[in-house]
């Protein structure tokens, strides 16, 4: 771009940028991908007159977080990649972590001098949300190259900066573990510098995959050596390694945030195989137990209490919106679409990114018991609301009496739950009602509908006046 083009587009930005702050309609908005950074920027509070990054490490640590991290062994490559732009006069290079952090940086001392004065400098975090648009945090934000020139940037102490950054993605976990960058002082960064930037982030991850693949050879060979091959071998991140010629569980099974640190525990695949987590080198085997039993996913959701939900041993209370959720996959055990479950949900104003994020938690606390594309259980559910319709198939007044502590769910405004709500309430009212003893009637007049309920009460009422019962009813009925 020619200096009287930069001259255009900075008056250009300069208006937007003012714009933008202010809360005016712009006169004309900078490019896609700028507009939207600044967007998600003003949206996570960043002011456009702040100072420049934050310090989030204290320094004590730097040296400890570089040696723990995977990029340590090949800065070396990036810095020689790179030195050529780095040893530049007003240029700097920087290496972050997949948090923004400045672990890394190479320039001239004059630089180094004036990075500092922004937060260029180890330690201090360059997110979007913390300090706007810039490469390294519109980088990681956006799993792009990037390169933002001068008054792109949202914090007016950075226009006399341009960058170019680029994400460099983990192969082994899947993870973005950190940003390679160069900025400059100077008007404006060589055409060239994103491309280079960007081929140095491709080299970094080749070397990380070509160092991955030496290790799962070493375990492959540790694997192969076993008699029979028993189990599929993972790597420690989950990888599949071996031990799965069908492809039955993917590229990767999901061994949570704990699954490091549980060998042993038991885990359902995909395909609703039961399996156990075991060490093994560095990594882990699966071994498969078809021979043990499933482990069930109980769901407590009628009555007025807190809905729970038990699964591996383990008990937990949940939010009425993931109860809701749980509910729906119950009642539809061939899985529901995220479109399917936000209708279900919330009708004709819902919203399926909102369910991803909903199913996305519902899976971090049980994990392989919910199945995606489309979702469902896949492992035997054992529903207090299931048991009830089963039940009301029965005809037994007594265990259905016994089993009914109340409405299912009754804070739930979700259109299908509501119904099945009030077809199960009705149900219940209408067989016991037909052909329940008054021990029957009892119970279910102590339910939160069944309190008030005029008939119940007039049964009860009706029996002999040394029965407590019947003196309960008849008070409820005068008052």
């Amino acid at each position: 771009m020619s200096y009287a083009h930069l001259d255009a587009y900075s008056r250009l930005l300069r208006g937007a940028h003012e714009a933008a702050v202010t809360g005016l309609p712009w006169p004309e908005p900078p490019r896609h991908l700028i507009k939207a950074s600044w967007r998600r920027s003003l949206d996570a509070g960043v002011d456009p007159e702040g100072r420049g990054a934050p310090l989030v490490c204290d320094p004590a640590r730097i040296r400890d977080m570089r040696e723990s991290h995977p990029l340590q062994d090949l800065l070396p490559l990036l810095a020689h990649t790179l030195s050529g732009l780095a040893g530049e006069t007003g240029h700097i290079m920087i290496v972050t972590d997949g948090d923004g952090r400045v672990l890394w940086r190479d320039g001239t001392p004059t630089t180094l001098r004036r990075a500092d004065q922004v937060g260029l400098s180890d330690g201090h975090q360059w997110t979007e949300g913390d300090v706007g648009t810039n490469g390294m945090g519109t980088a990681l934000a956006t799993g792009e190259p990037v390169h933002v020139y001068s008054e792109e940037h949202l914090m007016r102490v950075l226009h006399v900066w341009s960058c170019s950054a680029a994400p460099i993605t983990d192969p082994d976990s899947g993870l973005v573990i950190g940003c390679v960058d160069v900025s400059g002082t100077a008007r404006s960064l060589h055409p060239a510098t994103l491309a280079l930037v960007a081929a140095t982030a491709k080299l970094a991850e080749t070397q990380l995959a070509l160092r991955m693949h030496e290790r799962d050879e070493r375990l492959r060979r540790r694997f192969e050596s076993l008699h029979g091959r028993p189990g599929i071998l993972l790597s420690p991140t989950g990888r599949v390694i071996s031990g799965d010629p069908a492809g039955g569980l993917g590229e990767r099974v999901h061994l949570g945030e704990q699954g490091a640190r549980s060998p042993g525990r038991r885990m359902i695949l995909r395909d609703g195989t039961v399996a156990q987590l075991e060490p093994f080198s560095d990594g882990f085997l699966l071994r498969a137990t078809p021979s043990a039993a499933p482990q069930p996913l109980t769901l407590t959701f009628l009555g007025a209490g807190v809905p729970s939900a038990a699964f591996c041993d383990r008990e937990r209370p949940l939010s009425l919106r993931h109860a809701e959720i749980l509910t729906l996959l119950a009642l539809h055990p061939h899985g529901l679409t995220a479109e399917q479950l936000s209708f279900h949900l919330y009708g004709d104003a819902g919203n399926p990114v909102t369910i991803r994020a909903e199913i996305h938690r519902l899976r971090a606390q049980l994990g392989e018991a919910i199945a995606a594309k489309p979702y469902r259980l896949t492992c035997p559910v054992e529903a207090d609301f299931l048991t009830l319709r089963r039940l009301l198939t029965a005809s037994d007044p007594r265990a259905l009496a016994r089993s009914y502590p109340g409405p299912l769910l009754p804070r739930s405004e979700s259109p299908e739950i509501r119904r099945e709500r009030d077809e199960l309430e009705a149900q219940v009212r209408a067989c016991l009602l037909r052909e329940g003893s008054p021990e029957d009637l009892w119970a279910y007049a102590q339910t939160c509908n069944g309190r008030d309920d005029y008939e119940v009460l007039e049964r009860l009422a009706a029996l002999p006046s040394t029965d407590p019962r019947s003196a309960a009813a008849r008070s409820r009925l005068l008052s």
